[in-house]
């Protein structure tokens, strides 16, 4: 093999074909000498075999070949176990070599076996593989930026006990990287915001899903990143979101919606959904924390010039809160990491944006200075930075800026009357403070034309009070408790009507408030006005609720005979909203919503997502708004539901029960199914089922149930050629609307003479409609 390969070290048509063949054989070889004989990787360590693969890789033509090397290495790195093996393949820094090789990688083959395995050279303080993978955070196919955070969370990792290698990440890639990821990531939130602005047809759904799917690959890769919890990655990540996406793009959208301007902007439904996004994903508590605070009590002072004239003028220690691209791409960054690296003593670089100009000329005793703090200074296994790097990597992480403030006004809390707190919570006293996005969530609860913004308010609400890292003092200041808040004895007036201000906009005829965004508003005002100690709603909002309820009562009525199938569409409802409750994280994923509220069902977008179309969906949504104000009214007052569902399990007839007959009116039969078994039974008619019994031989008179079946959803026919026989099928209730009914029962009756076939009919059909008629009359007493 290694003559082959000495005689062929340039790489033609001709010969392609046998370097292919010599280097598989050379994989197999090897492997079996790490099992069997330890001289052959001697013979491959003394030939330096590794130089013919470099030198084929030099060659423009052996593109044919790096295939198979790259198979070759993967091949041999997941099958060699002795270390004098491993050893032996990773000496004189031949993998480093081939890992930053320049391949084609726009070859599919070649990049579909790039994913070699790696390590750390701490002598040379190089990290090939690391460095040469995050180049691809933002290449096109999805498959390689997936490959690219999979290495660099396994790196991130490991270098948790790896002193060295933590340095060489913190010194030398963090900040290129993190910059240049926000600015990608915030590339795609205004390619999405561009989708939602010109696509208010609905023709273009796909581009527009896979963009939200791509930013909540993004928003998990970040939170991957931080429940890692390297400390110095966390600030320098969380530093670079909150400074260069969350504020300047996401949040700045929320009250500044005029297209002019140097700062690049979103729709406010983007931002809303974006953010909602963000809190049901993120939970590191500097991060939503600090991002909680500018949109509970901040105002526009946090983008004002001043502020920004202020930071440029210290940016050596702070970064510039604006959505800017980095001043040179992660490539070259990276490259001007690696040779300031060579030219000096590692110096631990301040916090500051991409490009900017380091002060080199601070002179000899800056940089002595620098030396002894570098000497100085040791890290823990988790890098956690000592005081020393505190004084030289600054974080603009409002968090902890705001410790001191929190504590006063939690004091200040406590002195405080329910009306003085929901006046601060709703901000009604304006003079000493203005709260722009606080305002926005608020007014966006006033919707009695559409419920556009008011459905991504509450999803932002809904998760931000869900976020088990947002610390609860925050969404205490506006009185929004956190799921397990503790027991308290007021509540946010102002959401409080906000929310019951849409209940009262769905049960009005025409409105045109979607199911989810009522289910949403319904969970937030249990969540708002219950406490550990029970309910604390004020009189006066619980009889605005109550009248609600009311008008979801005569909304009913308007459709109560409007309908034949009014009946089945009820339970079906009522059967549906129980087994499916409301799935904020779901909701949240779904890209339709962005888009401007339709009625019509060609879009395929979810009922509960959309207005209705037609009298059937109307009827439906009629229904649904009975059900979840009732629930709530009920919930608020403390009560149990005692009407719904119309049919309850322990009330049915089962299967094997064991029934008195002797009072029953019971006709024989034999029942024929469709497969042509035969068992002789007694026809048995209740107020809401239809039985099949058969004798019970332990007690005279008593039968044993073997099928029991709704009326309702009873189907009998007569036979043609027989006048003794009846086709009857009953059927299970549907799972949902649109699925097809499942048939529990279809078979043939045979009665003993045409008598008996008829009164059994008139006897099934009576008890059908009397069935049907007594649950229509329940629903007609609802008040």
């Amino acid at each position: 093999m290694y003559h082959i390969l000495s005689k062929n070290t340039i790489v033609t048509d001709h010969n392609r074909n046998l370097l292919v063949e010599t280097i598989r054989s050379i994989t197999e070889i090897l492997i079996w000498g790490d099992q069997n004989d330890s001289s052959v990787f001697d013979f491959f360590l003394e030939k330096n075999m590794f130089e013919f693969f470099l030198n084929i890789l030099r060659q423009k033509s052996g593109r044919y070949v790096c295939v198979q090397l790259l198979q070759t290495l993967n091949i041999l790195f997941e099958n060699i176990s002795h270390e004098t093996s491993l050893y032996y393949l990773l000496s004189n820094n031949h993998v480093n070599s081939i890992i930053v090789h320049k391949f084609d990688f726009s070859d599919e083959e070649i990049m579909a076996n790039h994913t070699v395995h790696f390590f750390y050279n701490e002598h040379t303080n190089d990290f090939a593989l690391y460095t040469e993978a995050i180049k691809f955070f933002n290449h096109p196919e999805s498959m390689v930026r997936i490959a690219v955070r999979t290495i660099t969370l396994n790196v991130y990792k490991v270098s948790l006990d790896n002193q060295p290698m933590l340095h060489y990440i913190r010194d030398k890639t963090a900040v290129p990287y993190f910059s240049n990821l926000v600015w990608f990531i915030g590339s795609h939130v205004i390619e999405l915001d561009n989708c939602v602005q010109t696509d208010e047809e609905h023709r273009n759904r796909g581009k527009l899903s896979d963009l939200v799917a791509e930013h909540l690959d993004h928003l998990h890769y970040l939170n991957d990143i931080l429940i890692i919890n390297c400390e110095f990655l966390n600030d320098v990540l969380t530093d670079h979101l909150l400074n260069r996406l969350f504020l300047p793009l996401y949040v700045y959208s929320l009250v500044n919606q005029d297209k002019g301007g140097e700062r690049p902007k979103i729709s406010l439904q983007v931002s809303l959904y974006l953010l909602s996004q963000v809190f049901l994903i993120i939970h590191y508590a500097p991060l939503v924390n600090s991002l909680a605070e500018v949109i509970l009590n901040g105002d526009l002072s946090v983008f004002s010039s001043k502020v920004e004239q202020d930071i440029q003028k210290n940016s050596a220690k702070s970064s510039i809160r604006c959505f800017i691209k980095p001043t040179e791409t992660l490539e070259r960054s990276l490259e001007i990491n690696k040779q300031k690296g060579k030219k000096r003593m590692q110096k631990r670089p301040n916090y500051k944006n991409v490009g900017e100009e380091d002060e080199e000329e601070r002179g000899s005793e800056d940089n002595q200075d620098d030396l002894d703090k570098s000497r100085g200074t040791e890290t823990s296994s988790k890098g956690v930075r000592t005081s020393t790097e505190n004084e030289e990597i600054e974080m603009v992480i409002m968090e902890r800026c705001k410790l001191s403030e929190l504590s006063i006004s939690a004091v200040t809390e406590q002195n405080t009357t329910d009306e003085e707190k929901s006046a601060a919570a709703s901000g009604s006293d304006m003079t000493n403070w203005n709260r722009p996005f606080l305002d926005m969530v608020y007014n966006a609860l006033d919707c009695p034309e559409d419920d556009y913004y008011a459905l991504f308010v509450l999803c932002l609400l809904y998760a931000m009070s869900h976020n088990k890292g947002l610390d609860s003092v925050k969404l205490e200041r506006i009185q929004l408790p956190a799921q397990n808040a503790e027991e308290r004895n007021s509540y946010n007036h102002v959401l409080a009507e906000g929310l019951i201000r849409i209940m009262n906009y769905a049960a009005q005829p025409d409105g045109k408030i979607r199911l989810a965004t009522l289910e949403l508003g319904c969970l937030l005002l249990k969540q708002l006005v219950f406490s550990k100690n029970g309910r604390i709603i004020k009189s006066v909002h619980l009889d605005c609720l109550e009248g609600a309820r009311e008008e979801s009562v005569h909304l009913l009525r308007r459709f109560y005979k409007g309908e034949e199938i009014f009946l089945d569409m009820f339970e079906d409802e009522y059967r549906t909203m129980t087994m499916k409750p409301m799935n904020v994280e779901y909701l949240m994923m779904d890209a339709s919503i962005l888009l401007p509220p339709t009625g019509t069902p060609l879009t395929g977008i979810d009922f509960v997502k959309r207005l209705p179309c037609g009298d059937v969906e109307r009827t439906r949504r009629a229904i649904r708004v009975f059900f979840m104000l009732r629930s709530l009214s009920l919930h608020l007052q403390g009560e149990l539901e005692t009407q719904l569902p119309l049919t309850r399990e322990g009330d049915l007839i089962k299967a094997d029960d064991v029934l008195d007959l002797n009072n029953s009116d019971l006709i024989a039969c034999t029942v024929v199914t469709k497969d042509g078994g035969q068992v002789q039974r007694f026809l048995a008619v209740d107020i809401y089922q239809m039985s099949l019994v058969e004798p019970d031989v332990a007690r005279l008179g008593w039968g044993v149930v073997k099928f029991a079946g709704l009326l309702q959803d009873m189907q009998v026919t007569g036979v043609e050629d027989d006048s003794r026989a009846l086709n009857i099928i009953i059927h299970k209730p549907a799972s949902s609307p649109h699925s097809k009914p499942f048939p529990i029962l279809q078979a043939t009756f045979i009665f003993a003479d045409h008598i008996r076939c008829i009164i059994a009919k008139q006897r099934l059909a009576k008890g059908r409609i009397q069935a049907r008629r007594t649950k229509m009359q329940r629903i007609a007493a609802f008040n």
